[in-house]
């Protein structure tokens, strides 16, 4: 069972990603943005025990770059008084008043302040005014101009003359960021322990559960869930901490191909097929002459087989809270597949709004939830519970979720039948083109960003008991190697020609 308190040194674990993560607590303060948060913290003797003396204090907060754009306010949310607001500063309103709309952008130079290609973006002309028409929005500026804010500024995508920016000698040619998007990025994961997952995972998914066929096999191996949870879980103690996560990740994703689309899967009797798979979570408690049929059941098919393994490992390392707690954003996860099973099986769009929400549930969600548990320490119950820290753990799942909208489009988009996903949906309820959908998303994408980066930052100063900026640094670091897996996978993932 963990502990709480700090995890066991790992030498094999990269300096750089002892503060990963840091920046999401950190910059939110920093850049002067408005929060305010529903916080109810429960600061109980208990739960300030559980808390070894002498626990580091969170990193510093870095300065914040100059002429980074200012986020915009976020509505003021109802509910307990707000959290003090750090005063905008002039120069950042400044900075974003000079974001004015212009006939032609140029995308910025990585690595010095040489103006790029000019870029220019053009629409239908609407009324009488067609040069203006043609003018970019501030939204589409925006996005041409690339990436913004710390550490971003390697990440542009053209030389002056006009040639993707090459990769460093000795390091892997690297999948295109989307323009635009607002990330971070992080250290190249440790390659040892990439290694080493990868060859436990593909020995557990093949010989323990036998979770796909022979001919599904570089399908599996392009997936590079290795690499991927490494990249999440940079400060797992252990690599068999590191497996928890992997398990768990191949099973959900076996659920996903088989029950419901690329393998087999179908709307159709869905609800049926979930809620059996659950049960290999969350255990049927019934009599003894009908349990053996259900322990029989669970390794009638891949997926059940695999969440009935990973969840027997996780519950060897994780608290009876932590795995509940798991359970819990499980079920939210397949109400979120019936929803969209609903759709499909109609031939429904829903409305933008309702298209969220369904993302809400049908999303990353429990794979940040156990960052502790994969850390090697616990966040009580009780503060995992608090309304601030579900709000941003659901806002990290929704802004990975769109991340995944937008990688995947153009796989989706060339598989057959309507993929729903967002920039389909803005297409569709907005009556625009699919670029512009595209764009748009982006910006949704952003949005939920930088409300969750405002909302942990709210969260770690009004509770300043020690798991909680280390939950929050996990998850923020959970987040950016989400993101990592999805722009370096190009085995899986190609960009639309929008730019």
């Amino acid at each position: 069972m963990p502990e709480p308190g700090p995890s066991p040194a790992t030498s094999s674990l990269p300096a750089a990603a002892a503060q990963f993560g840091a920046h999401v607590l950190a910059h939110a303060l920093a850049a002067g943005t408005e929060v305010t948060a529903d916080v109810r913290v429960v600061r109980s003797a208990q739960l300030v025990e559980q808390v070894p003396a002498g626990e580091p204090d969170p990193p510093a907060v870095p300065p914040v770059t100059p002429g980074q754009p200012a986020r915009p306010a976020r509505p003021v949310l109802p509910g307990p008084p707000s959290l003090p607001v750090r005063p905008r500063t002039a120069e950042a309103a400044g900075t974003a008043a000079e974001a004015a709309p212009g006939p032609t952008v140029a995308p910025a130079v990585a690595g010095g302040t040489d103006a790029g290609p000019a870029v220019t973006a053009t629409a239908a002309p609407v009324g009488e005014d067609a040069a203006a028409a043609r003018r970019p929005s501030p939204a589409m500026e925006r996005i041409l101009r690339g990436p913004s804010g710390l550490g971003t500024a390697s990440l542009h995508l053209f030389r002056r003359d006009g040639a993707p920016a090459p990769a460093a000698p000795g390091e892997p040619v690297a999948g295109r960021p989307i323009p635009g998007l607002y990330f971070h990025p992080v250290p190249e994961p440790d390659e040892a322990r990439v290694a080493e997952v990868s060859r436990r995972i593909k020995a557990w998914a093949v010989d323990e559960v036998q979770a796909f066929p022979p001919e599904w096999e570089d399908q599996f191996d392009g997936f590079s869930v290795g690499r991927y949870m490494v990249a999440c879980h940079p400060d797992a103690p252990t690599v068999e901490h590191l497996m928890v996560a992997t398990r768990l990740m191949v099973a959900e994703n076996a659920v996903d191909d088989c029950y419901c689309e690329d393998h087999g899967g179908s709307p159709v009797g869905l609800g049926s097929r979930l809620l059996l798979a659950h049960t290999a979570l969350d255990p049927l408690h019934t009599t003894e002459e009908y349990e053996p049929a259900w322990a029989e059941s669970l390794l009638s098919d891949a997926p059940r087989r695999a969440y009935r393994s990973a969840m027997d490992y996780m519950v060897r390392l994780a608290t009876p809270s932590q795995a509940d707690r798991y359970r819990h954003d499980m079920a939210r996860l397949h109400m979120g597949y019936l929803a969209e099973a609903a759709w499909a099986e109609t031939d429904h769009v829903p409305e933008v709004w309702e298209y969220l929400a369904m993302r809400q549930f049908n999303n990353f969600r429990p794979c940040p939830t156990i960052t502790d548990t994969v850390g090697g320490y616990e966040l009580p119950a009780d503060l995992h519970a608090q309304p601030a820290m579900q709000r941003v753990i659901a806002l990290a799942g929704n802004a990975t979720t769109i991340v995944n909208d937008l990688y995947s489009y153009t796989k989706e988009q060339a598989s057959p039948g309507r993929h729903l996903n967002l920039p389909v949906v803005i297409a569709e309820r907005e009556d625009c083109s699919e670029q512009k959908a595209y764009l748009k998303a982006v910006e949704v994408h952003n949005d939920l960003m930088h409300a969750f980066e405002a909302e942990a930052a709210a969260l770690a100063a009004a509770c300043p008991v020690p798991a909680v900026p280390r939950f929050l640094r996990g998850v923020a670091a959970w987040v950016d190697g989400n993101h990592y897996w999805h722009q370096t996978n190009t085995y899986r993932y190609s960009l639309p020609d929008f730019w």
